[in-house]
């Protein structure tokens, strides 16, 4: 089935204060609401002495629900595993996992997919402890968590990306579902994409995500890409994308979206007319019951 409908740096900043007070307190409410439990900072790998930590929230009414992981955005160098916006998915029965990885600032690529792949395989191999069903399992992310999150997910099995994080090496980090929220898709082709308000914040969070520019470093930007990674086997994809997105061009949703296509994949492009980077648009009912059908048809 193929349906359309219709933050980076300073920005990212300005949002992140914003948006980070605004979705804990939301999970906070929406706990109450829908008895919803969280198990706060539990410890999946150490990296050179420094503990990753990811929170799990649990729908209570709920016996042994899919699994989803949730990775979050900040151009890379930004945001913390608190930046979590589809809490509305816990209280339709999933549980929801959101990892904290190492940002740019501290590891170049790709320590960031090594962390969110490794936090998989130890969510998969503590499953029965948690209590949720970790035999397939979503990855979703908004912005460059929307792009970690296609890479991870189209990488299953991807030596290079695999990486050796956490003591869960007998586990597998393979995903079943992908959902990008204006994620990238191709950085050998995001700059030329850009506005030149978008320049101001892709430039630098490239060279700090990639350590040089796309252009300086060809074979390290295509191992960052998802439309260069795809295979014959990779799993369902939906994209949501703002048509006036001034920050990540919607041409990298296009991309991935025809690779897919190209490959008879099963993609799914939600275009949300007037919207920009993010916002309320992207989390209304009517794109809230897509996600929902979509994790449910591949997920139970």
């Amino acid at each position: 089935m193929n349906t359309r409908i219709g933050f980076s740096h300073l920005i990212i900043a300005a949002l992140a204060l914003w948006s980070v007070g605004l979705h804990a307190q939301e999970v906070e409410e929406r706990s109450q609401l829908f008895a919803v439990k969280k198990i706060s900072d539990i410890t999946y790998a150490s990296v050179e002495g420094d503990a990753l930590r990811l929170d799990i929230y649990l729908p209570v009414s709920a016996k042994n629900p899919p699994l989803l992981v949730w990775v979050h955005g900040g151009a890379w160098s930004e945001l913390t595993k608190a930046a979590v916006r589809p809490d509305y998915l816990v209280s339709h029965g999933f549980a929801l996992a959101s990892a904290d990885f190492r940002q740019s600032g501290v590891a170049k690529f790709p320590a960031q997919v090594h962390d969110i792949k490794g936090a998989i395989r130890f969510l998969r191999a503590n499953a029965g402890k948690y209590g949720f069903n970790a035999t397939r399992i979503a990855i979703l992310g908004a912005s460059s968590g929307g792009h970690l999150a296609a890479l991870a997910g189209v990488t299953n099995g991807n030596a290079q990306l695999e990486g050796e994080v956490g003591n869960d090496d007998g586990e597998s980090s393979d995903v079943h579902a992908i959902v990008s929220y204006y994620g990238a898709s191709n950085l050998t082709t995001i700059l030329q994409q850009s506005t030149s308000r978008g320049l101001e914040y892709r430039v630098p969070a490239l060279e700090a995500f990639l350590g040089g520019q796309p252009d300086e470093l060809p074979d390290v930007a295509r191992l960052a890409s998802p439309v260069y990674q795809l295979g014959p086997n990779d799993p369902p994809l939906l994209l949501i994308h703002g048509d006036q997105d001034p920050y990540m061009p919607i041409n990298q949703s296009h991309e991935l979206y025809g690779a897919y296509q190209k490959l008879g994949l099963h993609s799914e492009f939600q275009v949300i007319y007037g919207a920009a980077h993010g916002g309320d648009q992207f989390y209304e009912d009517r794109v809230s019951e897509v996600v929902k059908l979509f994790l449910d048809v591949h997920l139970r």
